[in-house]
């Protein structure tokens, strides 16, 4: 890889935190370990299938544990590692950057367009 394609840290910190899936569930583990119905429960209008995917990615990524009991049913809990601990100061930067951006321009939801009556 040449210097003008090295790796560039914020690339790495969007291509590991860049779903909006990954930060709502970053945001439900920062309030301690769940399992996997809470997490379901708790970030509105993911899929299983998705959720799942992110949390297997997650957990590739380093940012997610994964504990298995031996119990019949099988329990499974998630907890945030290390690493993904250190992102709070930065989730609550956006968090407050987010509330900022709401108040200042009455906007609550981003990204859905209004259609111009042609």
């Amino acid at each position: 890889m040449d210097k003008e394609h090295a790796a560039c840290p914020a690339e790495t910190a969007i291509s590991l935190l860049g779903s909006k899936w990954k930060l709502l569930i970053l945001r439900e583990l920062f309030k301690g370990m769940r399992r996997f119905g809470e997490l379901a429960r708790s970030v509105p209008g993911i899929s299983q299938k998705m959720l799942t995917q992110q949390l297997r990615q997650m957990e590739e990524d380093g940012l997610v544990s994964r504990k298995i009991y031996p119990e019949v049913p099988p329990r499974v809990e998630y907890s945030l590692t290390d690493i993904a601990l250190s992102l709070k100061p930065v989730l609550d930067a956006m968090h407050k950057w987010g509330a900022k951006y709401m108040m200042q321009t009455g906007k609550t939801e981003v990204g859905k367009r209004k259609r111009s009556a042609a």
